[in-house]
């Protein structure tokens, strides 16, 4: 099962991170690779791109979005073999990187299909 794992912002400044939770998060990162789990991860730009359709027009506005009340700024692919996996993970990339919040979504695909139901 894939799963990405997302981090939000609500716009609140925060510091940034200190040698040690680098550190810390680099093992995770690196712990996570070696064993297969993650398959990929990254930061986001804070503003992005917004694309909509409707009655056949394309519409394409450049961010920022002051309605916007929070944004995903983080995320990490991963492949587990449950939900409480990705969880379990979850936590632990937050008890290394504090307060926050995020967002946890199964991934469906060609190889994972929607589940029935």
């Amino acid at each position: 099962m894939r799963f990405m794992m997302m981090t939000t912002d609500s716009g609140s400044e925060q510091a940034p991170p200190d040698e040690k939770l680098q550190a810390e998060m680099g093992a995770f990162i690196a712990e996570m690779s070696k064993t297969g789990v993650l398959l990929a991860t990254g930061g986001l730009e804070p503003h992005g791109t917004r694309i909509a359709s409707s009655g056949g027009k394309v519409t394409v506005t450049d961010g920022p979005f002051a309605e916007a009340k929070e944004s995903v700024v983080g995320f990490a692919l991963i492949e587990v073999r449950t939900r409480e996996e990705a969880i379990e993970l979850s936590r632990r990339f937050w008890a290394i990187v504090g307060d926050g919040e995020g967002v946890i979504k199964q991934v469906f695909g060609p190889e994972d299909p929607f589940p029935e139901g």
